[in-house]
């Protein structure tokens, strides 16, 4: 995930959260690089470190634009671990807005 997408997420995180909904971030980093990430963005939620793309592979999101890191991505997935919606960029700046994201949320 980018700096400004995480960002973006945070300032409506209250929505999401008002919404019984918690927002988990991925980056496909090592776990200092993702905190650093966290503690630059001061997310109150959580960004977890995929650091050998675990996690991007197994939702086919790894590599998908060649360049060795998850595409820009959204997965809304509800109380019984099904994927209700999901959001896969053509490209790195390809990402939805937290309103649409939020309109998904069941």
């Amino acid at each position: 995930m980018c700096r400004q997408q995480l960002g973006e997420l945070q300032a409506h995180y209250a929505q999401f959260r008002a919404r019984n909904t918690e927002i988990l971030a991925l980056a496909v980093q090592d776990v200092a690089n993702a905190q650093l990430m966290d503690e630059a963005v001061q997310a109150d939620f959580p960004i977890l470190a995929d650091a050998d793309h675990r996690i991007a592979d197994a939702y086919g999101v790894f590599n998908l634009l060649g360049d060795g890191v998850a595409a820009p991505s959204v997965f809304v997935i509800d109380t019984q671990g099904r994927i209700v919606w999901s959001y896969v960029g053509a490209n790195i700046s390809d990402r939805p807005p937290s309103a649409e994201i939020l309109s998904h949320v069941p």
